[in-house]
This record gives C-alpha cells, structure tokens and sequence, in this order.
C-alpha cells in the first residue's frame, strides 16, 4: 500500500474508541471515515464532536464496508475475537484494544484469519511508549543491568467501579489480568527480550462478594522466563492508590525501581549509589501506538507491537488465569508461527 493513497479507518466502540478516532485523524492521510457503538446517541454525539458523518450501532456496518482499509476493535472484550475474525475475513487491518480474545480456541481463530488475510493486526500495549520504560529497555540491551535476576510488574489501580457495576462483570468471564496484568505481563517480556515458559498462580475474591462480579479480584502469578529470570505480576483493582504501574527490576550490576514523580537506581548496597531516575513516567496516551501501526501498513512492515507479541502475551494470561483455576504449575504454550 503506498503511502499517497488515503487510507479510510472504522472505530467499533466508542469507551476509549474515542480516543482512537482522535489519533487517527492527527495523522497526515489517514481519514475516519465511519464509526459505531451500541448507544445511538452516544456514537451520534461522538461523530459531532470528531467530524465523523457516517455513525453506526451495528459493527457489521464498518467491518463489511469495503471502502474501510483499517478497523479499530475497542468494544466490549466478549466481541473482540468475534469482530476481529470478520475484519480480517473482509480483508482489514486490525487493531484491536486488549484482550483480543477470552480464551485460546477463540485466540486460535484470530490467528487463522489473521494469517489467511495477510493483513496486519496490533494491540494497545501501551506501556511500551513510556519513555522512562523506553530508555530502560534500551539499558538492558546495553548490558547495563548485568544479569537479570528478577522482576516484578504489578497493575494496581482503584477501579473496582469496573467490575462490580460494569460491562466486565455482567459478562460470563472476565479475568483481571487480561485486562490489567496483560500490560505490565507484556511491559516485562519486552524489556528483557526473553519468553515467559511456565507460570504459578493465586486469586481470591475478597473486596467483590456482594456484588455481580464472580471471579477472583486479586491475582498473583509467578513468571519463569528463559536464562531462569523470575517475576512477579499482581493485578488488583481495588486499594487505595492512583494507577500504578510497578516496576522493579533486579541485576547483578544495576537495579531499578519505578516511582511517582520519579524512580531509582541502585547500582550498590550503599545509600550513596542511590540516584533518581527522572525519565518522564507515564508521558503516553491510549493512542500512541496508531502512528506506528499505520507506517507498518504503508511499509508493509510489522509494527512494534506485531502478531507475535500480541498472540504471545495472551499465550501467557492463558496460562496463568489456568494455573489459578487449576491450584498448579502450568507452562506457557505458544500458538503462534509466522506463516
């Protein structure tokens, strides 16, 4: 696709939707030409507010446009694997919010329609657009850190609101770390450049009892990546704190600790070999990641978050809501191969 055609994108979802179609039409040939959400009025005061003429509440409407090039999926989590299939199956580009899928076979059929299409497909993992965590990473590749010991990345947030009262717990399943955990799960393996190859987890439902939410709201996973690193990722949506996202990273030459305004070095046990790392934290927003993967499409490339890691990280969130349901250790089975 060469960069002087114009390409045409539809958002379904207009929650964090919105912030999509902001993005979209920030960049340079790139129109949203058709938008949907299931509430009329919401999707009719979404395209006043964002110049988009063509408003729908049924996705099929976007999906099977074939003047459409590129779809955002940013509907409720039930619909993404559904939606995804059909976008690739009517030859989109995908990006989907996570997760794109609640399960692995549903995840399977994503990837077969993803792979069948040859369109390209990317997920909001945003994390990865921090620039504190940028430069971390590039620190790590430097040898800076040493040999990587261990890791902790945890999603703390007060939002219980979310699911005690919203769409996610009036769904049939929901597991927080699909919804949380998945950031800091992918923020960790992409720092490092490693697999996570089994995981151990715990959950339990202690803050939504009376409400409808039916499945654990705190849940702790063990992570064992390749060269025997180890973390720790805990997903909780109810204490009292600001989003958060810890994360403390452990070497045997540097070590670093994430904090508001600012995070740590340590390159000793000595309180003197403690500096502030002032790199700015979290300095992105939801629709960072849209530039990129428009230039990948033009490019024909695969963008920064690609097939691989989208498909991996679920491999992994699979994997650990399966070792908290089953009390066991269960190793990470990976579905994806470049085709």
């Amino acid at each position: 696709m060469t960069e002087s055609k114009p390409l045409k994108v539809g958002v379904i979802g207009l929650g964090v939707g919105e912030q999509h179609v902001k993005s979209y039409n920030a960049i340079p040939n790139v129109e949203v030409s058709s938008i949907c959400d299931i509430n009329h009025r919401h999707a009719n005061e979404v395209g006043l507010r964002r110049h988009v003429s063509d408003c729908h509440t049924d996705p099929m409407k976007i999906i099977e446009d074939p003047e459409i090039d590129v779809i955002s999926i940013c509907s409720y989590d039930n619909f993404h694997a559904d939606q995804a299939v059909a976008a690739f199956e009517n030859g989109k580009h995908v990006f989907v919010e996570k997760p794109i899928a609640l399960n692995k076979p549903d995840m399977e059929r994503v990837i077969r329609a993803q792979q069948d299409s040859g369109k390209k497909i990317s997920s909001n993992l945003i994390l990865r657009e921090s620039p504190r965590f940028k430069e971390i990473r590039q620190m790590v590749q430097n040898d800076e850190f040493g040999d990587i010991y261990y890791m902790e990345g945890d999603y703390i947030h007060q939002i219980l609101w979310k699911i005690t009262e919203g769409w996610r717990g009036a769904m049939d399943f929901y597991c927080i770390t699909y919804g949380g955990g998945i950031h800091l799960i992918d923020l960790m393996r992409w720092i490092i450049g490693k697999n996570v190859i089994e995981v151990t987890g715990m959950g339990v439902k202690k803050a939504t009892n009376a409400s409808q939410f039916k499945y654990p709201d705190i849940i702790t996973n063990l992570l064992r990546f390749d060269d025997e690193v180890l973390a720790k990722t805990t997903t909780m949506f109810m204490p009292q704190r600001h989003k958060f996202h810890s994360l403390n990273i452990y070497g045997s030459k540097l070590s670093f600790e994430n904090g508001k305004p600012h995070a740590r070095l340590f390159n000793s046990d000595e309180e003197k070999d403690e500096s502030p790392f002032t790199t700015p934290y979290p300095a992105m927003a939801k629709g960072d990641l849209l530039p990129d993967f428009i230039e990948a499409i033009r490019k024909n490339e695969e963008p920064n978050v690609g097939a691989k890691d989208v498909y991996s990280v679920m491999d992994i969130c699979f994997a650990c809501w399966e070792s908290v349901k089953e009390k066991k250790t269960v190793p990470v089975s990976y579905s994806f191969q470049a085709g």
